[in-house]
């Protein structure tokens, strides 16, 4: 396997750090669109092997599709790791496909909001303009593995194998993300520091949250696309209680992959999302969006273009170097309901937690996108053992969970040294 990885930032540099440790691939190309950063996660992720040549730097302009086939043809790549945000996703998908490489993000591409009734009704939703160009994927026969990071990803393989080993029958799989997580400066006082890309967040938190209904897909003749509706933005608060020391969470809706992703291949009445924003970012988030700091479109200011969102990211500190001031634990799950093997009603959550404590000591890299980016690195190395295979566009739901678990969660050099939980309710 020689791979193309587009993104150095923070989890393209854990995602580096992590697979030199494995020996399922030939080559990982990291590029970036600066050459420096790409070219110090190299080093810091050789250095962590002796004798380590397989990593090399390059220069690519994620917005440019042929741009990056350009540089998939110059390595000869086999598969493309998308580790930038979403907002490069269709042009990295159509420069894998072009140069005739497989593909592997951990987002998908953008949502558009409903024109008239954009808190009821879904539009063009996360993922739609991957999935209808899953025929020219079966076609080349080159596999196209959407959402493959920890949530999206993890919490996919998740609901596979609760359909497959603990339930007959699904009521509701509902990812179910919190942590207890904390920034402090310089001189101790906590701090705003959000663990991921603000871009991303902002995205993610302020369109209107996707939920799916089977009553709704049957009441249309069984289509799966007529399941999805929308809510308004931090719908349904609940308190969620996570494992491991974090506690009760208050969580709330928000639009992500797995809710586009789990009802095409896993059998459910109900698929939410929620996650464990805290009051201090939700407050946060409104206020961008009262202030029109959400926005991307681009404004004049002073004479130059600049895009709001892009400015409000720019100014917050690097998700990759605030690790050193980060404490605590954060935890991804699904939590899921319904009817056990045996008959009789279940209640369970399946979920990873990640301690910045062990991430950082054994890393260097904080626990957010360590946790994002160890997943994508598994399910590249069972792509590459042939443990999973397909063609065209496919969700980790369309693939066995067990072999993913087992070598996430075995002791090193077998496995990934990071196990997963499970707790009935």
């Amino acid at each position: 396997m020689r791979i193309l990885m587009i993104g150095a930032g923070g989890v393209g540099d854990a995602a580096a750090r992590i697979a030199v440790e494995r020996d399922f691939f030939e080559l990982l190309v990291v590029a970036d669109y600066d050459l420096a950063r790409a070219e110090a996660t190299v080093a810091n992720a050789s250095a962590r092997r002796e004798g380590e040549t397989r990593l090399v730097a390059a220069v690519v302009d994620a917005s440019d599709g042929a741009a990056v086939a350009a540089v998939a043809a110059q390595y000869a790549v086999t598969h493309v790791f998308n580790a930038v945000d979403p907002r490069f996703v269709m042009p990295i998908f159509r420069g894998a496909l072009a140069a005739g490489a497989s593909y592997l993000d951990m987002a998908m591409s953008l949502s558009q909001r409903h024109p008239e009734e954009p808190y009821a009704k879904a539009h063009v939703k996360l993922g739609d303009e991957q999935f209808a160009m899953a025929g020219e994927w079966e076609a080349s026969g080159q596999l196209a593995l959407l959402g493959m990071g920890v949530e999206p990803g993890l919490s996919d393989v998740f609901a596979r194998y609760a359909s497959d080993h603990l339930f007959s029958h699904i009521e509701e799989l509902g990812t179910r993300d919190g942590a207890n997580l904390a920034v402090h400066d310089a001189d101790g006082n906590e701090t705003f520091a959000p663990g991921f890309s603000m871009w991303t967040i902002i995205e993610e938190c302020l369109n209107p949250p996707v939920v799916w209904d089977r009553a709704r897909a049957e009441a249309a003749g069984g289509d799966v696309e007529a399941g999805f509706s929308t809510l308004p933005a931090f719908a349904e608060p609940e308190v969620f209680d996570f494992p491991e020391g974090i506690g009760p969470v208050e969580c709330v809706h928000v639009e992500h992959e797995e809710v586009l992703l789990m009802p095409r291949w896993v059998e459910a009445d109900r698929v939410t999302f929620k996650y464990g924003l805290g009051e201090e970012l939700i407050s946060i988030l409104k206020t961008l969006r009262t202030l029109g700091l959400d926005r991307t479109d681009m404004v004049t200011v002073k004479g130059v273009q600049v895009s709001p969102r892009d400015v409000v990211a720019a100014v917050l500190p690097d998700p990759a170097t605030i690790g050193p001031q980060m404490k605590g634990k954060t935890c991804a799950g699904l939590w899921v309901t319904g009817t056990g093997k045996d008959g009789q009603p279940r209640r369970t959550y399946l979920y990873h937690v990640s301690d910045n404590e062990d991430t950082m000591r054994e890393y260097g890299a904080q626990c957010v996108v360590w946790q994002t980016a160890v997943n994508p690195v598994v399910a590249l190395e069972l792509i590459a053992n042939g443990t999973w295979s397909g063609s065209g566009v496919l969700g980790p739901e369309a693939f066995d969970a067990v072999p993913f678990l087992d070598l996430l969660k075995a002791p090193k050099p077998e496995g990934y040294g990071s196990p997963w939980g499970m707790e009935d309710r």
